[in-house]
């Protein structure tokens, strides 16, 4: 598998690159199309096969992959709670298509397919309808998609500054979910939100999958917005979810997926849950600053109901002077795009990254750990569809009685078109 997997990634990289353009202008987005943050293409085109548009629809194919790797130093305590090798992985290989039905009312459309290399399986990623709604303000997308909650998990993992979300996000909010998604954007006021509702009648037994319904909102507030300078985002969001078959367990890896999960609740007895999550981001051009936090209460069916919390800050510089973009109708950050690429002779987009995250799953006769982690790191985007990260982390975990402390040395290389 993994020899396949450097020859698949091998013919990626040997791809026509020269036929990188100039990129697209670095504006304030306010379009929301079916995908939202996995329907947007890099800014500079790299290959013009991939695109159709007909009469009646388009259609753009686009693709990605990412291969992590990682080691570990420890000290007694960390050796004691799980015995940790150097490995590496297939992170994600992913396929996906989106377009516009061209009818007088304004529809776009996704469709997308995922190996998903932690859990060994093939998943349908973002895939249904969106219609423009403007009777209603806003539109509204039927299908699989993100639930809407944090700004860090609606934007596609590949545009994200660190390797992977923070643990909390992972161990509280599921990777996808089915259902009806009301979202819109109110300009003048620089307001968003987004209200849904979700089931798992097609998606009960997979990885994702641990609850039956779950009702998601998500208001955000954009009192400075400017293309290339300054922005400050603030948004609050809530969530309920009905536990699938009663029973919940709550986990997260460590930042890093050839590691095993650190923080663990183990299956425990619950009827539902209430989630309340705060994100404050400002970027004042090439700098970035963020920081989101999470409540979550569990109804537990036996015992006092515990309450597990955590979040995480960051901050980033782009040394090379480059600005993130920002769509302000779904409230996320874009990929970045070097002002000059390797391919033309400039050293492509240089960013110094810090992150701060912490997790608790410790209350009452839950004893799912505490761990905390900080992650000095730098990416390197070569080019729009090339990408090369490097990280060195920090982490202590408190649990099975021991506070132990482990150092990861990861790296990680990406593509995308």
């Amino acid at each position: 598998m993994k020899r396949d997997t450097a020859l698949l990634l091998a013919c990626l990289l040997s791809c026509p690159v020269l036929a990188a353009q100039d990129p697209q202008p670095s504006s304030v987005e306010d379009k929301q199309e079916a995908g939202e943050s996995s329907a947007e293409p890099p800014a500079r085109r790299l290959v013009k096969w991939n695109e159709y548009d007909g009469p009646l629809f388009s259609l753009r194919v686009s693709a990605g992959v990412i291969v992590d790797a990682g080691t570990f130093a420890q000290d007694e305590a960390s050796r004691e709670q799980f015995e940790l090798e150097p490995d590496w992985q297939l992170r994600d290989f992913r396929v996906m298509l989106n377009g516009r039905i061209k009818s007088k009312r304004a529809i776009t459309w996704s469709a997308g397919l995922m190996y998903d290399g932690s859990n060994h399986e093939w998943l349908a990623r973002q895939t249904g309808l969106m219609i423009a709604v403007p009777e209603l303000k806003g539109h509204v997308f039927v299908g699989r998609s993100k639930e809407g909650i944090s700004l860090n998990m609606v934007m596609v993992g590949y545009s994200g500054w660190t390797m992977e979300r923070s643990t909390t996000v992972v161990a509280t909010v599921p990777l996808l979910a089915d259902g009806i998604k009301w979202m819109g954007y109110f300009p003048k006021h620089h307001f968003l939100y987004n209200l849904g509702w979700y089931t798992d009648v097609l998606s009960e037994g997979q990885s994702f999958s641990s609850y039956d319904n779950q009702f998601v909102a998500r208001v955000g507030w954009v009192p400075i917005v400017e293309g290339k300078g300054t922005l400050l985002h603030v948004a609050l969001a809530g969530r309920y979810g009905l536990v699938n078959d009663r029973t919940l367990r709550l986990r997260s890896r460590p930042e890093l997926n050839v590691a095993p999960y650190f923080v663990d609740t183990e299956a425990f007895a619950a009827r539902d849950t209430r989630l309340a999550q705060a994100e404050v981001y400002y970027r004042p051009g090439p700098l970035l600053f963020g920081t989101e936090y999470f409540v979550q209460r569990v109804n537990a069916e036996e015992g006092p109901d515990p309450l597990f919390h955590g979040g995480d800050a960051v901050v980033t510089w782009l040394m090379t002077g480059e600005t993130r973009r920002y769509n302000t109708a779904g409230g996320y950050f874009l990929a970045v795009s070097p002002r000059r690429t390797v391919l033309q002779g400039g050293p492509g987009a240089w960013e110094a990254v810090l992150r701060l995250s912490y997790i608790d799953l410790d209350d009452g006769a839950i004893h799912g750990g505490k761990f905390w982690r900080l992650t000095p790191m730098v990416n390197w985007y070569l080019t729009d569809h090339l990408r090369l990260e490097l990280a060195y982390g920090v982490g202590q975990l408190d649990r099975f009685g021991l506070v132990g402390t482990t150092q990861f040395f990861q790296s990680r290389l990406q593509f995308q078109f």
